[in-house]
C-alpha cells in the first residue's frame, strides 16, 4: 500500500495531466474550412453526421457507402448546409479494386486530398464464435484490409497536403470482449497496423498523421439492433462523437477516446505500452531502411 502511494498514485496523476494538457490546442471549426475531406461508410449513423458536420465547416466532401439513394440525400443536405462541395461514389468496401479506384475519383472530384476518415463497417451481430471463418474473412477484410488498401491509395496525396488519417475504431480493439470475435480482431488489426503506420512516417519524416479513434457504445441504429437485449450500458449520442472524432483528426491527435468512462480512458491510454514503444525503438537501426 505504501508502496503504491509512494509510486503508482503519483505516476497516475502525471499521466492524467498529461492526458488532459499536452495535446490541448484549440481545435476551430475554421481549420475545416476549404479542406478536401473523404469519409466512409456516410449513408447513416457515425459518418453522415461527420459529413454534416464538416459541411456546416465549409469543407469539401465525398463521401461512400453502398446504398446510392442514402448518399444522395447525404450529399444534397451537405450542400444545403454550406458544404464548399460534395459528392458521393457508392460502393462495397469488401471488392479491393474499387477502394483503389474511389480514393482516384474522390481526388479527381475534389482536386486533392487533406484528410481520410475511415469510418465504414461490415455488419455484425453479438454471437458466440462457432467456427464461420467465412465470417472472420469478411470482417478482416472490410473493417481492416479495406482501409489499408484506402490509405495506400490516398497516400500520394496526403504527402502532399501534409494530409491526416482517421481510423475509427472501437474498445473492441484494446480489450477482449465476448460476442464479437471475428469484429474485434479486425479492429484489433486497426490499432497494430497504423500504430505501426505511425512508428514509421515518424521516423521517416512523413508528414502524415494518423489518429486512432477509440468508441465506446454509440446511439446509432445498426449499434442499438446488434446490442438490443445482449449489452447494457448508456450510449452516447452519434453527432457528438462524429464531432469528436473530427476534432481528433483536425488536431492530429494520436488517439482519442469517447464513449467510455473517465477510468476506462484512462487505464485504454496505457502509458507502459507508450514507455515500451519508445524504448523497443532505440533497438532498431532505421537508418537502413531509410537509406534503401
Amino acid at each position: 500500500m505504501a508502496y503504491l502511494k509512494k509510486y503508482l498514485l503519483p505516476i497516475l496523476g502525471l499521466f492524467m495531466a498529461y492526458y488532459f494538457y499536452s495535446a490541448n490546442e484549440e481545435f476551430r471549426p475554421e481549420m475545416l474550412q476549404g479542406k478536401k475531406v473523404i469519409v466512409t461508410g456516410a449513408s447513416k449513423g457515425i459518418g453522415e453526421a461527420m459529413a454534416y458536420h464538416l459541411a456546416k465547416m465549409g469543407a469539401h466532401v465525398v463521401v461512400t457507402a453502398r446504398s446510392k439513394e442514402n448518399l444522395k440525400k447525404v450529399v444534397s443536405h451537405c450542400l444545403e448546409l454550406g458544404a464548399a462541395s460534395a459528392h458521393y461514389i457508392a460502393g462495397a468496401m469488401e471488392d479491393m479494386t474499387f477502394t483503389e479506384q474511389f480514393v482516384v475519383k474522390a481526388g479527381q472530384l475534389m482536386g486533392g486530398l487533406d484528410m481520410l476518415i475511415l469510418n465504414h463497417v461490415t455488419n455484425s451481430s453479438m454471437n458466440l464464435f462457432n467456427n464461420e471463418i467465412h465470417h472472420v474473412r469478411k470482417s478482416m477484410e472490410v473493417n481492416f484490409l479495406s482501409y489499408v488498401v484506402l490509405s495506400v491509395a490516398a497516400l500520394p496525396m496526403l504527402k502532399q497536403s501534409n494530409g491526416s488519417i482517421v481510423v475509427v475504431s472501437s474498445i473492441a480493439g484494446k480489450i477482449a470482449s465476448p460476442l464479437i470475435a471475428p469484429y474485434a480482431a479486425s479492429k484489433f488489426a486497426l490499432d497494430g497496423f497504423f500504430s505501426s503506420i505511425r512508428k514509421e512516417y515518424s521516423v521517416t519524416k512523413v508528414n502524415v498523421s494518423i489518429t486512432l479513434c477509440v468508441l465506446g457504445l454509440i446511439n446509432t441504429e445498426t449499434a442499438m439492433n446488434a446490442v438490443s437485449g445482449v449489452f447494457e450500458r448508456e450510449a452516447a449520442p452519434k453527432e457528438e462523437c462524429a464531432l469528436e472524432i473530427i476534432k481528433g483528426g483536425a488536431l492530429r491527435q494520436e488517439e482519442i477516446y469517447y464513449g467510455s468512462s473517465l477510468w476506462t480512458t484512462l487505464l485504454l491510454g496505457n502509458p507502459g505500452r507508450k514507455l515500451l514503444e519508445l524504448l523497443f525503438l532505440r533497438n532498431y537501426n532505421i537508418d537502413k531502411f531509410i537509406n534503401n
